[in-house]
Parts: structure tokens; C-alpha cells; sequence
């Protein structure tokens, strides 16, 4: 098959295009032909070698993918051969920029039938990040108010639609360029950060989400309610600043989850959820793709064309 393997860490001169061997799925795996797959800026960081690198070059990144199943593992009862699909590859499993890749049953789920398979590659980490974070750790529930910064990224995107689909209240952060996308998107109070300082304008939330980098994180102690809450995705709240506030705080990693991805799913296939894919690149150029995540400044995701979908898919 073709892939995009990296022999070692560096820039995105490391991306090779070339022939890999074709995985092979374990009892509990599927083997998925992929359609498309999505970058993460998670994947230029292990790429670069942080995350502590891979010891076990040669390598072929991706998280996300949309594609068909292949074959189905011998234990494996929720797939079979044909499936259209979408999948949250794990770290240990990586793979996505390639023709086929193998994962656990338990990292997949039906794809949405109202979305083509670029737009589906888009989901699943930056979705069930943006789920994690604001359902499985804030709680966010109706009525509350959610200030989410980057709300115009891969996971801000998702992280408004998830709240307004709460019927939470949304305040969103991003540049003069997405403010027309904030709105879009159902935002209440779209923040342009490049002329308006947040704390300025915002207080007395119920949660922030902080899934970028710089002095947000720093800024946002003030801005939260008592017995509020702030999650980050880009580092670990200041536990002094949080009990000076009387707030908590949390920062973790995402992991996948099928159910989340079932769920996901219904909300898409509902028009309550709309990804937003910005560029559609071939496989082969994966580099002008990194080159792009990496300017920090994407709209929504973007998506790496793999190969052409069956006719009978849309």
C-alpha cells in the first residue's frame, strides 16, 4: 500500500510518500480501507519528537479516519466487511495516512450517512476532544455559559456546536477573519481577541475550555464563576490561581471512544453538527498540510484525500 511513513523526527521533510506493508488486524481489530484522514496538530508534535518521540521508526502518523472495512478480526461483532466507517486511531496505534490501517473495534463506529468521507475524517479526535472536555469533564449542562477559546479550530468548531446542541450559552474567541464563522456557528458572544481582550467583555462563566496556546489560560481565573470550572487541552491550570478563585480545573488527553463516535454521529446525521473542513489535500502532499496546522491559525480541519469513494457511498 501507499502510506506516508516518517524514518525520524523533524520537520515536514520527514513525511515520506512511499510503498508500506498492508496491516494485518488482530482478533479484536478492523482493517479499514481509508477514504480520507484528517491532521491534528498532535501529529506535527510527534512528528517533531515530543510526546517522547517514537522509538519505533519507521512510523506512519494519523488519528482520524473515514473509510470502509476491509476485513473484520474474528472476535470483532459490531463491523463487517463493507461498513462504512469513521475511527479515533489511539497513540499507540497511529497509521491513518495511509491506504489501510488497522484498529480496535472499540475506536469505530458506523460513519454518519448525511456526510462524504472527508468531512467524517474530520470528527473524530477533534470531536470527542471537544466532547471529553465539556461533557466528561465540565458537565456542561443547559443554560450554563462555556467561554471556549479557539472557537474557530479543529476543536472549537466542534466544542461550539456540542454546547449550543446543550443549549448552553456560548462565548467564543477567534481572529477578525472567523468572526462571520463564530456566528455561524451559533455563537452568542463571538470575541475578536486580535481587538478586544476577553476579560474585558466576559465574566461569571460557568466553564471555560482553553484549547490553545499563550496567556489565555492565565487570563481566564477571573472570568469563571465560584465553583466553575476550566479545562485545558494545552496545559495544566495553575492549582494556586484556582484556589485564589475558588474555581477547578482540569487538563487531560483525549482518548477514543466509540460511543462518543455513535453519538457524534446521530447529532451530524441531525444537522446539529456540521463539520468544518477548510482544505481537501492529497495524501502524497501531506507537507503543505503540516505547513498549514502548524501557522496555529486553521479553520476548522483540514483533510487528506486517499482515494476516491465507491459509488455507492456518498
Amino acid at each position: 500500500m501507499k502510506a506516508i511513513v516518517v524514518h525520524q523526527n523533524g520537520g515536514p521533510e520527514v513525511l515520506k510518500y512511499e510503498d508500506a506493508p498492508r496491516p494485518q488486524p488482530k482478533d479484536d481489530e478492523i482493517l479499514i480501507r481509508v477514504m480520507a484522514a484528517a491532521v491534528n496538530p498532535v501529529d506535527i508534535a510527534i512528528r517533531e519528537g515530543h510526546f517522547g518521540g517514537r522509538a519505533d521508526f519507521p512510523f506512519i502518523p494519523g488519528m482520524d479516519v473515514a473509510g470502509i472495512v476491509e476485513q473484520a478480526g474474528r472476535k470483532v461483532t459490531r463491523f463487517k466487511k463493507g461498513d462504512a466507517v469513521y475511527a479515533y486511531l489511539s497513540f499507540e496505534e497511529q497509521g491513518g495516512y495511509a491506504e489501510f490501517v488497522v484498529t480496535k473495534e472499540n475506536h469505530a463506529a458506523l460513519k454518519p450517512k448525511s456526510i462524504d468521507f472527508e468531512h467524517a475524517a474530520a470528527v473524530p479526535l477533534a470531536a470527542t476532544t471537544a466532547w471529553q472536555a465539556l461533557v466528561d469533564k465540565a458537565g456542561l449542562k443547559a443554560d450554563q455559559t462555556v467561554l471556549i477559546h479557539g472557537g474557530s479550530g479543529g476543536v472549537g468548531t466542534f466544542a461550539v456546536q456540542i454546547a449550543k446542541a446543550r443549549r448552553a450559552k456560548v462565548i467564543a474567541t477567534a481572529s477578525a477573519a472567523n468572526q462571520d464563522l463564530l456566528k455561524e456557528l451559533g455563537v452568542d458572544q463571538p470575541i475578536d481577541y486580535t481587538t478586544t481582550k476577553f476579560e474585558d467583555v466576559v465574566k461569571d462563566v460557568d466553564v471555560v475550555l482553553n484549547g490553545v496556546r499563550g496567556d489565555s489560560l492565565a487570563r481566564s481565573y477571573g472570568v469563571v464563576k465560584k465553583g466553575g470550572i476550566i479545562v485545558s487541552i494545552t496545559g495544566p491550570p495553575d492549582p494556586a490561581e484556582l484556589e485564589k478563585h475558588g474555581i477547578r480545573g482540569t487538563s487531560f488527553g483525549a482518548e477514543p471512544d466509540a460511543k462518543i463516535l455513535e453519538d457524534l454521529a446521530k447529532l451530524i446525521d441531525s444537522k446539529r453538527i456540521t463539520p468544518v473542513v477548510s482544505a481537501v489535500i492529497p495524501l502524497a502532499e501531506v507537507a503543505k498540510a503540516h505547513q498549514q496546522i502548524a501557522s496555529q491559525h486553521t479553520r476548522g480541519k483540514i483533510v487528506l484525500k486517499v482515494a476516491e469513494a465507491p459509488k455507492s457511498q456518498p
